[in-house]
């Protein structure tokens, strides 16, 4: 099940439309038009970012793992990977990739999943359940609610699976200046949470910031 397609973008730094650093624990919700490409650069190396796609024209379709894994047969994503809706509908495409695999079955840290994979004094900790709460609810579009909430993408995250079926969040496989790379095949709905992990060592227990660029084509 492993997947290193690594594949460098001919994109240029300087001729993105957009960028911004989001630091560790924040969160970033915006539209991707038709054929926009988003990049998401992990700056120093093995920081998960998570992250939720949506129809931004029909928010209920949002980004489904499952989907996404029926339809390429395999449990990881990289160039090539077509991220699907809970419809079926296409929403993006990974189009550059120079990590080589990410995660989609871990999902998303919260107060409560800290507190049962750690210890009790973790449920106060800063989570990306509440970071993703928090962009939806501060967002222009009110159509968004914690139902919209779903299993998410972990880029950057290595969650091997074990023999036996089980999950590991074990060192990630990125480095500083990785990126991955996805185009919006229609108007797609953006939400990020840089993860604040500080409990497994997905990031060496170390948050950093990420930076997001965007291009026409």
């Amino acid at each position: 099940m492993a997947v290193f397609n690594r594949v460098e973008s001919p994109r240029l730094a300087r001729d993105a439309i957009y960028s911004e650093v989001i630091q560790a624990g924040d969160g970033w919700m915006r539209v991707l038009e038709p054929g926009q490409v988003l990049r998401i650069v992990d700056l120093e190396g093995n920081q998960a970012a998570d992250t939720l796609f949506y129809d931004a024209e029909n928010p209920e379709d949002h980004y489904s793992a499952v989907a996404t894994i029926a339809g390429q047969s395999n449990i990881y994503l990289s160039t090539g990977s077509v991220l699907r809706a809970e419809s079926g509908k296409e929403l993006l495409k990974i189009v550059a990739d120079t990590c080589g695999r990410h995660d989609t079955v871990g999902g998303s840290c919260s107060a409560q999943s800290n507190a049962v994979r750690y210890s009790h004094d973790k449920l106060s900790m800063h989570n990306c359940r509440d970071t993703f709460m928090l962009q939806l609810a501060q967002h222009e579009n009110r159509a968004y609610t914690k139902r919209d909430l779903a299993p998410n993408i972990n880029f950057f995250m290595n969650v091997p699976v074990t023999p036996d079926g089980g999950l590991k969040f074990d060192d990630g496989v990125s480095a500083p200046g990785c990126y991955v790379e996805v185009q919006s095949l229609g108007s797609s709905m953006v939400l990020i949470s840089n993860c604040p992990q500080l409990n497994n060592p997905c990031n060496a227990y170390n948050p950093t910031p990420i930076q997001v660029l965007i291009w026409e084509k």
